[in-house]
């Protein structure tokens, strides 16, 4: 080959791309649907004898989203009907709920929501 041989790529003579008419092929995926909402569960708080309303206020409002009159309405239905309704949630947080309130000593619990 000599240094002016045409079919060597240089500044002069740059390379040649060939381009076809095929186009790129693009990959369908398959239809799915996208995922549904997860059942509803409710979190239950129970009265008991054992702790103070101010404990179980402070507690609800460290576990929970829920702001200080939320948790002190929750806390006094619970005190004067025994149980009150503390929030829905989806099952698994529902019972993540529960073991944190137990770990406290207030007893909370999951049920479906029907």
């Amino acid at each position: 080959m000599n240094e002016h041989d045409s079919s060597k790529p240089n500044k002069a003579n740059p390379p040649t791309v060939q381009t076809g008419s095929v186009a790129p092929r693009i990959k369908q995926l398959p239809q799915t649907q996208p995922p549904g909402l997860l059942p509803p569960w409710r979190v239950i708080l129970h009265n008991d004898d054992k702790n103070d309303i101010e404990d179980v206020v402070r507690i609800i409002r460290r576990l929970t989203p829920l702001n200080q009159e939320e948790s002190i309405a929750r806390t006094l239905e619970a005190h004067k009907t025994g149980v009150s309704l503390l929030l829905v949630t989806h099952q698994e947080r529902a019972e993540l709920y529960v073991e944190q309130f137990q770990s406290c000593g207030l007893t909370v619990t999951a049920e479906a929501d029907a």
